[in-house]
């Protein structure tokens, strides 16, 4: 019988939250957490799929999806329905059984990683019409669980997850980005343990941000938010009702404060220091501009800086989830402790991994 083990990594974001829906760039990277389908045919015209983790089983017939197929809320029919575009037509039966080290709903994007997992098993199973690069599996899996399903996300989480390393990422159609083949040590994850609200918050955000530009764009047609300075931030903000203000200003500055991260990432030796800064620049902006923080986030945050972290964040859509430090060599455990005794469930050091990939025994 034929065995298939196709593993995507979890992610976390850098620099960037709450702009791939703008079609603003990001900074992310995969980390060594992840989720792991295995794959073993079976004489049938069944996918029999088993998520022992969450006592979870599916049976799905190989040819469920059709066109008129209503697949929001689905993602494995999600990826079934786009791949069908690109003639990847499955036609024998697999048992698959799907676990994973990603903590789910922490803002780690385990929902992502098994998008992911799923979209790569089916290439390397049926093949497809298409050369079948990290890339073309990034997008299947956007498409599937963003454009198919009417979500609310954008591309980091598939992108970053699919390419693996540390990677820069235009969100807009071009989806270009720059892989930055940089080790980040002392790179620790924070978990709040409280559910994040993940549609209902970029949902609202999204909205509102969107908004906000569009305002802008009556008084000024040739309005773009790239090339927006701080200097000259108010008198676009004049253009808006208070109520959104908030919005358009965390929109641009977050954006300035990825491009500066882009030129730390981009120089020959990194300075943690500087990138600590302004990834707690980036906090700063979440935490009291877009208000996606709850009081135990913002304790694991302060406990963070205080026991010496260089940088820290929360991760994610908020309201919960998780939050990325950077630690000095030395600080490592200390911040770790840290971060637990203001409450979160865990906290743990993470490496850098090399993206989706299918494994050989």
């Amino acid at each position: 019988m034929k065995e298939i083990v196709s593993l995507a990594p979890g992610r976390t974001c850098l620099f960037g939250d709450h702009q791939d829906y703008l079609g603003l760039p990001v900074i992310a990277c995969a980390i060594d957490k992840s989720i792991r389908l295995v794959a073993v045919e079976n004489n049938s015209e069944f996918f029999n799929i088993s998520k022992p983790d969450i006592n979870e089983k599916r049976m799905l017939q190989i040819d469920v999806v059709t066109e008129n197929t209503n697949v929001i809320g689905d993602h494995f029919l999600a990826v079934l329905k786009v791949l069908q575009k690109y003639d990847c037509i499955p036609n024998k039966g697999f048992d698959i059984t799907i676990t994973g080290t990603i903590p789910i709903n922490a803002g780690l994007s385990s929902s992502s990683a098994v998008v992911v997992a799923w979209t790569q098993f089916l290439l390397e199973a049926f093949g497809c019409n298409q050369k079948i690069t990290q890339e073309f599996i990034a997008q299947i899996a956007y498409e599937a669980e963003v454009v198919e399903q009417k979500s609310s996300g954008g591309k980091m989480d598939q992108y970053s997850i699919s390419l693996g390393n540390i990677i820069y990422l235009e969100t807009d159609e071009s989806s270009a980005y720059e892989t930055i083949p940089k080790k980040l040590p002392g790179l620790i994850i924070g978990e709040s343990g409280i559910p994040k609200d993940t549609l209902g918050t970029l949902k609202e955000l999204k909205e509102n941000a969107i908004l906000s530009i569009e305002k802008v764009k009556e008084f000024d047609a040739y309005f773009d938010i790239r090339n927006v300075q701080k200097s000259n931030l108010e008198t676009y903000e004049n253009y808006l009702a208070t109520t959104l203000q908030p919005y358009f200003r965390a929109a641009v500055l977050n954006y300035l404060i990825t491009q500066k991260a882009l030129v730390e990432f981009q120089k020959e030796v990194l300075n943690y220091k500087t990138i600590g800064d302004l990834m707690y620049q980036h906090h700063e902006i979440l935490r009291d501009l877009l208000h996606i923080t709850v009081p135990r986030i913002d304790n694991m945050v302060d406990a963070a800086m205080n026991a010496g972290a260089l940088g820290t964040k929360i991760v994610g859509s908020g309201k919960g989830g998780s939050i990325v430090a950077i630690a000095p060599e030395g600080k490592e455990q200390q911040i770790i402790d840290s971060i637990k005794q203001a409450g979160a469930v865990d906290a743990y050091l993470v490496s850098i991994d090399i993206g989706a990939r299918i494994a050989y025994n």
